[in-house]
């Protein structure tokens, strides 16, 4: 059974998210991400205009008369989600934590999925995957993926980005839509996943809260690795300390977007704080631009 509270908080990200998908992304979605080819659909006699190569030999001859192919867009796609749910998607200092952010974009993709008649689908995935939901249509899937992503209580802590992607290469054959929405406290995986690029269009969505990058003057104080457990005494009083942990973390914040870019993966930068909704237009019409050229 679910909490009133946990009810609420789903019932609250399903509704805003539909809104804004409804006011703010109509038809960007479509125009960004097209189907996997172009299916037959019929014949039809020949008109002055009609490409030569479109002609269907077999028919014309049957008939007497020439006769072309219609095509048209395989529109339908598979829309892959693949959410960390790590020990460390528990922190958030701006009212919303890291988990509660991919609740929320995941649930945005997911109704624009939806409403253009595409599957969506669910990873899962700490330092292995937890849960997979296959791809299917409906509002209820999108219900479902909320409710997983929110209430869903992973076995293990820990962050492993190559066995989720292995594991989207292993499960779905068919080229997918894939957005793999994690902080990306892990190294190593830059094979895998341009691995998994070349069959799949792989987003990542790299999400961040604003004091990931800043420790508060708040004097000597413990801090937990969420992921490990791991304890350790820090000086924030210090200055020098403060400074060196934010040059660090903004190292390897920089580290970790270079080994994306260098895989061709495209990338989503998100901050607990930020408008998802905001974030992900600014996405499309970009994507949008480049779809255009």
């Amino acid at each position: 059974m679910l909490s009133r509270d946990i009810i609420k908080k789903i019932k609250k990200i399903h509704i805003r998210s539909r809104r804004r998908v409804n006011t703010m992304m109509a038809g960007q979605y479509r125009s960004v991400f097209r189907g996997s080819g172009m299916e037959f659909e019929e014949v039809r006699e020949y008109t002055s205009g009609d490409e030569v190569k479109n002609i269907d030999w077999k028919v014309s001859a049957r008939m007497g008369r020439p006769f072309v192919k219609l095509f048209k867009e395989e529109r339908e796609m598979v829309v892959m989600l693949m959410v960390d749910i790590s020990g460390s998607g528990l922190f958030g200092t701006t009212g919303r934590t890291k988990r509660e952010t991919a609740a929320e974009i995941a649930s945005i993709i997911a109704f624009n999925a939806i409403r253009n008649n595409d599957k969506v689908g669910l990873i899962l995935f700490s330092d292995r995957v937890e849960k997979y939901i296959p791809p299917r249509k409906g509002s209820s899937q999108i219900w479902q993926v909320i409710k997983e992503i929110y209430t869903f209580t992973p076995r293990h802590s820990g962050t492993c980005i190559r066995e989720a992607v292995s594991f989207l290469s292993r499960v779905t054959k068919k080229r997918t839509v894939s957005f793999l929405i994690s902080d990306f406290l892990d190294s190593g995986f830059e094979k895998q996943m341009l691995i998994a690029s070349k069959r799949h269009e792989l987003i990542a969505v790299f999400l961040s809260d604003p004091n990931d990058f800043h420790l508060p003057p708040a004097g000597i104080f413990m801090a937990c690795d969420l992921e490990t457990g791991r304890m350790i005494h820090l000086d924030a009083s210090d200055h020098n300390t403060r400074q060196a942990y934010s040059r660090l973390m903004k190292k390897e914040h920089e580290k970790t977007l270079d080994v994306i870019t260098r895989a061709g993966i495209d990338c989503i930068e998100l901050a607990t704080d930020a408008s998802v909704a905001d974030v992900l237009v600014r996405y499309f019409r970009t994507r949008e631009r480049q779809v255009r050229l």
